[in-house]
C-alpha cells in the first residue's frame, strides 16, 4: 500500500494510491501519525475503503506533502553507512579512513522535514555549500526497546525516500551535525509510504541522485555497513523507539562535498532523489 499526505480543495487529508487515484481516508484517522499507530487495524480497514470506495481523487488533482509533515520527533539519521561514503569522506579531508564499528547516530529538527515536490530554500547569508544525499528512510510501526535484531523487521511499518540535504559549511565548522543538517526544507521525504508487505527486501534496492538530470549518486541498499535490523537493534538499546519514528540509513557515495572540485546546489538546480520500488522525489533550489 502507498500512504500518502495530501493536500485538496483547501483540505489536509491522507490516503492511499490506486492506479493514479486516491482513496480518502480521513474517516480512519486525522493524519498520518495517528494512522500508524493504528497498526495492522488500520491496514485492514484502509484496505476495506479501498474495495468499497465509490468516490476516488485523481493523483493529477492534489498536492502531495510529506507523509508525515510533522514527525513527533526529530528524524534520526545514520552518517557514513556505506563503505565508500567513508573513503570519499575521509578523503576529501585528507584524514585516514576508518570504517565504523557503530553506527554513527545524529538527528535532524523535525522543522527540516519537506514534501516530495516541495522547494528547498537557499539562502547565501545562512550557507553556501547545500549537498545532496539519497537515502532510504525506515518507518517504525510499533514501540520497541532493546529490540533484537533477529525481530527487528517486524517493528518496520514501511519505507519512502529521503534527502539528507547538508549545509556542509555549517556542518564542518561547527564540528557536529545537527545544526548542517536541520535547516528548513532540508529533509524532502517521500513521495509516499511503502508499507512493508509491499517491500520485502529493502536490502536489495536501487537508489540514485540526479541534479539537473545528471546522476550524482547511483548505489544499492545491499552494501550497507549496518543493515536495518542491526541499526534497530542498536538504536532501541535502552531507548524506545516509537511508531512513526523515520530513520534515514545513510547515503551512498558521490557526495558533492567529496568531488574534485567540490560540487554544491545552487539557486534553479533540480535535484532527484529515487529509490527502486518506493518512488521519486523532485525538489528546485529556491532563493
Amino acid at each position: 500500500m502507498k500512504l500518502v499526505t495530501f493536500a485538496y480543495n483547501g483540505r489536509t487529508a491522507i490516503g492511499t494510491v490506486v492506479n493514479d487515484q486516491i482513496v480518502d481516508l480521513s474517516h480512519l484517522a486525522p493524519d498520518m501519525q495517528r494512522f500508524i499507530e493504528l497498526g495492522t487495524a488500520g491496514l485492514t480497514a484502509a484496505q476495506t475503503a479501498v474495495n468499497t470506495a465509490t468516490n476516488t481523487i485523481p493523483l493529477t488533482a492534489i498536492h502531495l506533502l510529506a507523509p508525515i509533515p510533522t514527525p513527533r520527533r526529530n528524524v534520526i539519521c545514520l552518517g557514513l553507512n556505506y563503505s565508500e561514503h567513508v573513503k570519499e569522506s575521509y578523503g576529501a579531508r585528507g584524514q585516514q579512513v576508518q570504517l565504523p564499528e557503530t553506527p554513527i547516530v545524529f538527528t535532524k529538527a523535525t522543522t527540516a522535514v519537506s514534501g516530495p515536490t516541495d522547494p528547498i530554500p537557499y539562502d547565501p547569508a545562512v550557507t553556501t555549500q547545500l549537498d545532496w544525499e539519497v537515502e532510504l528512510a525506515v518507518i517504525m510501526g510499533r514501540s520497541g526497546k532493546n529490540i533484537p535484531a533477529a525481530a527487528a523487521m517486524d517493528y518496520v511499518y514501511g519505507y519512502m525516500v529521503l534527502n539528507d540535504i547538508s549545509a556542509r559549511d555549517l556542518q564542518m565548522a561547527g564540528k557536529q551535525y545537527f545544526k548542517g543538517k536541520s535547516l528548513d526544507g532540508a529533509c524532502p521525504i517521500g513521495p509516499w509510504i511503502v508499507t512493508a508487505d509491499e517491500l520485502p527486501n529493502p536490502h536489495n534496492l536501487r537508489l540514485v541522485c540526479r541534479v539537473n538530470g545528471v546522476v550524482k549518486q547511483d548505489g544499492r541498499t545491499d552494501i550497507m555497513i549496518f543493515n536495518i535490523p542491526t541499526t534497530i537493534a542498536y538504536l532501541s538499546l535502552g531507548m524506545t523507539l516509537l511508531p512513526g519514528d523515520i530513520i534515514a540509513t545513510g547515503t551512498p557515495d558521490g557526495v558533492g562535498f567529496a568531488r574534485t572540485p567540490p560540487e554544491f546546489l545552487q539557486p534553479g538546480d533540480v535535484l532527484e532523489s529515487e529509490i527502486e520500488g518506493i518512488g521519486l522525489l523532485r525538489n528546485r533550489v529556491v532563493s
